[in-house]
């Protein structure tokens, strides 16, 4: 398989994956609000599931940047 086409398919899938976990970001209630928390705790830090979820979503948007740029350079010659 040519590796354009291999870029091409990773971009699909990280475009893909990348939006479900931002759209499982809440904005201000965060993610215990999803599973029923919540209340007046809107101003603390992220723990746990959602900061391994936001981490996740910084890595998954680095990786969409730079498979961007590969197939961007790949295929402009």
């Amino acid at each position: 398989m040519e590796i354009e086409k291999i870029l091409q398919i990773s971009e699909a899938v990280i475009a893909a994956v990348l939006s479900i976990s931002i759209l499982l970001q809440q904005g201000g209630g965060g993610l215990g609000t999803v599973f029923g928390g919540g209340g007046g705790d809107s101003f603390r830090s992220k723990r746990g599931l959602e900061a391994g979820l936001s981490k996740f979503t910084i890595v998954l948007a680095a990786l969409f940047v730079l498979n961007s740029f590969a197939l961007a350079i790949l295929l402009s010659k």
